[in-house]
C-alpha cells in the first residue's frame, strides 16, 4: 500500500511540477533565479566574513600570547639575576624564593611557548582557509555579475521569441480552419477570386455575343435617324449645318469666265 501511495504522489508531482513549467513566465522565472543566486552570494559573503574574522582573531590572539611570552621570558630572567644576587649578599632565603619564583616564570615560559606553536600553526591553517574563502567569494562574484549581464540579453531574446511566436501563430490562423463556421483566408481569397473570373469571363463573352452587335448596329441606326431629322430641321429653318464650309456659288454656262 505504502508502494502505491509512494508512486501516485511521484506521479502527481511530476504531473503538477510539467504543468507548472508549461505554464510559467520565463521572465519571472529569470527574475526569481537571479534573485535566488544574489541570495547564495550574500549567504557565502556571510560565511566568508565568518572565516576572516577567525583568522584575524587568530592573529590577535598568537600576537598576545607572543608579548605574554616576551614578558615571562624576561622575568624568569629578572628572577634568576635576583636570585643570584641575594646569594652574594648571603641572604639564602630571598634567593630561594628568586628561585622558586624563576622556576614558576619557567614552568610558564614552556606552557606560552607550546601555545605559541599550537596557534602558529591554527593561524597558518585560518589563513589558508580565509584565502580559499575569499577566492570562493570572488569567483562567485563574477559568475553573478555574468549572469546579471546576461540577463538584458535573455530578456531581448525572450521578447523576440514572443513576437515571432505571435506571427506564427497569426500566419497558422490564416492559413488553418478556425472553426466550421469561419472559412479562412484562402478560401474567403478563393471564392473572390473565383467570382471576378466569372464576372470577366461573362463579360469577354457578352461583348462578341451577336446580341451585343445587334444592340451596336440598333444604336447606329437610331443615331443616323437622328442626325438625319436633325438636318431636316436645319433646312426647314434655313440654317446651316455647324461647322459646314460656305456653299461655293458655280457659275452659269455660257458666261465668260
Amino acid at each position: 500500500m505504502f508502494k502505491v501511495v509512494s508512486k501516485w504522489w511521484k506521479y502527481l508531482t511530476a504531473k503538477l511540477s510539467g504543468s507548472f513549467e508549461a505554464h510559467a513566465d520565463p521572465k519571472v522565472q529569470l527574475e526569481q533565479a537571479i534573485q535566488e543566486s544574489q541570495a547564495q552570494h550574500l549567504r557565502l559573503k556571510e560565511q566568508v566574513v565568518n572565516v576572516v574574522a577567525n583568522q584575524k582573531q587568530a592573529e590577535l590572539k598568537l600576537n598576545r600570547s607572543i608579548d605574554e611570552l616576551g614578558k615571562v621570558n624576561a622575568n624568569a630572567r629578572q628572577a634568576l639575576l635576583m636570585a643570584e644576587d641575594a646569594r652574594k649578599k648571603g641572604d639564602e632565603a630571598g634567593a630561594t624564593q628568586y628561585t622558586h619564583a624563576a622556576e614558576s616564570l619557567a614552568g610558564k615560559l614552556v606552557q606560552l611557548e607550546t601555545d605559541v606553536e599550537d596557534q602558529k600553526t591554527f593561524l597558518l591553517q585560518a589563513t589558508e582557509a580565509s584565502d580559499q574563502a575569499k577566492a570562493a567569494l570572488n569567483q562567485n562574484s563574477r559568475v553573478l555579475q555574468q549572469k546579471l549581464s546576461e540577463k538584458s540579453k535573455l530578456m531581448s531574446q525572450l521578447d523576440q521569441a514572443n513576437m515571432q511566436e505571435q506571427m506564427n501563430k497569426a500566419m497558422a490562423q490564416l492559413n488553418e480552419t478556425v472553426g466550421q463556421d469561419v472559412p479562412t483566408f484562402n478560401e474567403v481569397r478563393d471564392k473572390i477570386e473565383s467570382r471576378y473570373a466569372k464576372a470577366k469571363a461573362g463579360a469577354e463573352i457578352a461583348e462578341t455575343s451577336v446580341e451585343s452587335r445587334m444592340i451596336e448596329i440598333e444604336q447606329a441606326t437610331a443615331n443616323v435617324e437622328a442626325q438625319s431629322r436633325l438636318s431636316q430641321l436645319r433646312s426647314e429653318l434655313g440654317l446651316d449645318a455647324p461647322g459646314a464650309p460656305a456653299a461655293v456659288e458655280q457659275p452659269q454656262e455660257g458666261t465668260a469666265t
